[in-house]
Parts: C-alpha cells; structure tokens; sequence
C-alpha cells in the first residue's frame, strides 16, 4: 500500500515529457498574449513586455518580436499633485467660476431628438428645463460669484492670450478679487492689467492702446491699474526693447535675415542704460528697427514704423539721434585704442 502511494506521488511529481520549450509544465516556458509560439531565432518560449519602451522582447536572444504596443494598464491621473488618483473628470480651471467642477445641464439634451429617444415627456423636459434655469441662478447668487463669471468671460474672449496664460491671467484675478481688490474698480480694467501683466512676465508683451482698445477702457484708466495691480502682486518688471522685435518685424513685413545686425545693434546699445531705460521700449525698439532695416537695405518709412510701434515720428527721430550719438561716442572709443 505505502509502494502504490510513492509511486502516485512520484508521477504528480513528474512533468509530462514533451518536446522543449513547448509543455505548459515547463517552469522556462512564458507566454504573453499573441505570442505563444517559440522565437523565430533561438525557439526558446520566454517572452518578455518592457513597458517603457513598449517592445515585446525574447528574455534568450534579445529578438524583438513587436514595437510600439500599447500599454493595457489603467489611464491614472493626478491632476493636482494630492492622492487622489480618479480616473475620471477634467482638471480644474480658473477661467471658470467653479472652477469647472459643477455639473451643467446642457440645454441641448433638452430640446432636441435626444430626450424623446430617451423616453423623456414633454412635461418631463419642461420640468427638466425649470430646473436648469433654477441650477444656473443658484451658481450666481452671490455676487462674487457673478464678478467671476463675467471677468472670466473678459479674459477668454478679450485677451488674446494662449490658454495657459488665460489660467495665470484668471488665477491673478481670483487673488486680487479674494483681497478685495476688485471692490470699486472697473472689473474690465482689473481683468485688462491682469492680461498685460501675465503677457508681460511670460515675454510676450502687449501695447497699452491695444489692450485698452481690446477691453472698451481708456489708456489712462488701464495704465494706472496696472501700476497699482503690479504693486499689489510685486509683478514689476522693465520691459526691454528686444522683446517687441519679432512682433515689430512681422508687422512691418521684414525678413527674418535682419534680425541679426538688430541683435548686434541692440547688444551694442543695451550695457549703456541711461540710452533705453526710462524711454518707451516700443520707440526703442522701433528706431533700432528702421536703422537695421535701412542698413540692410530693406527700409520702411518712418510713418510706417511708427504706425506699428504706437509712437510720433518725432519721438523716433529723437530716439535715432540719441542712439546714432551713442554709435558714434563708441566708434570715436575704439578708435582711440
């Protein structure tokens, strides 16, 4: 009896024999799905998944047997940096209210096809449409609230900006409207210095006259904002002439090529501060143009430069003679050595 025991044992214990690489009792033997079948080169059944890389490689030879798979994990996101990791729902927004966490009953699904081919009566979708106008009161009721919504209208359709800069744009009119700030002014003119801010600290600075013109606010009403917002959020910054070149240059319609001899031109003028700082950057930027422009023998008239730069013609040639003086002073210095 102990005999026919061992020898039952001994035969669970046993692999069936078959041929290499190929029994599924063969401990060396893993298989992925869609590669079952022994390597091509080495016919060993050992297939490895690099999720990094997404290859499907042979752990004996290396051979890669597939590229660019996808990876069948779950999509996690973390969209502010906490533990959360729901696989659901939009990042938050400052360009919005509620910052787009509220849910929205779009009148859409109300007076189309779509709620009678869910069974919805005509009672049932007037019911339904009462109760979205009661949701979309109760989201404004207060009037911060309301100041929100219509500054974050403001920005997205007045502003110009690229859509992150849109946030930065919102998340500083959030701030200043939780100080208090906002209390008095013009919700136009605080939205309208926030955009000129944000544009400036990201280099892609904008004109006064046109931010002004774009938000229906004087230039004078949106230039004392900006000194008072800037104040507030320590956003002071001297804008250099160079940061108005490409805008300047694609306005005017000037090849690209001359944008070096300006760069060499504005590295010459920009150690000597008393020349630009304290002067518009636009009329700086505007008279390096025109002489560039005319050494490279592509000139634009000095109405056209001054068109685009928002400037008189009598401040550009103030600002080319002062500049062709200071040309001159470093000339007569390199000579003397």
């Amino acid at each position: 009896m102990m005999k026919q025991e061992n020898e039952q044992s001994h035969a669970r214990n046993t692999p069936n024999p078959s041929l290499p690489g190929l029994s599924p009792m063969d401990p060396s033997r893993r298989t992925l799905d869609g590669h079952t079948r022994p390597c091509e080169d080495c016919g060993a059944v050992n297939w490895d998944f690099d999720i990094s890389r997404g290859e499907i490689t042979c752990g004996d030879c290396g051979l890669v047997a597939e590229e660019n798979v996808p990876d069948p994990g779950a999509e996690w996101t973390n969209r502010d940096n906490g533990e959360d990791r729901s696989r659901v729902g939009r990042p938050m927004t400052y360009t919005l209210a509620d910052k787009g966490l509220n849910t929205t009953i779009d009148v859409r699904d109300l007076n189309t096809g779509i709620a009678s081919r869910h069974g919805m009566s005509s009672q049932a979708r007037r019911d339904w449409r009462r109760r979205r106008v009661i949701d979309e009161r109760s989201k404004t009721r207060k009037s911060r609230e309301r100041n929100l919504v219509k500054a974050n209208q403001f920005i997205r359709d007045r502003s110009g900006l690229p859509a992150p800069l849109q946030e930065e744009a919102a998340r500083l009119y959030r701030r200043l409207s939780g100080e208090g700030f906002v209390t008095g002014r013009s919700i136009a003119g605080v939205t309208a210095a926030c955009t000129y801010l944000v544009a400036r600290q990201e280099g892609l600075p904008r004109q006064i006259p046109d931010v002004a013109e774009a938000f229906d606010i004087t230039e004078k009403d949106l230039s004392r904002l900006i000194r008072q917002v800037s104040r507030r959020l320590n956003m002071h910054k001297i804008t250099a002439p160079d940061e108005y070149f490409d805008k300047f240059m694609s306005d005017l319609g000037l090849e690209p090529s001359i944008r070096t001899p300006l760069d060499e031109l504005w590295n010459t003028i920009r150690p000597h501060d008393d020349v630009w700082q304290g002067k518009k950057p636009m009329g700086v930027a505007a008279a390096l143009i025109y002489k560039a422009a005319s050494a490279a023998g592509s000139p634009r008239t000095q109405s056209e430069v001054c068109s685009v730069a928002n400037v008189s013609e009598v401040t550009l040639r103030g600002l080319l003679r002062i500049i062709d003086g200071l040309l001159d002073k470093i000339r007569q210095y390199q000579n003397l050595q």
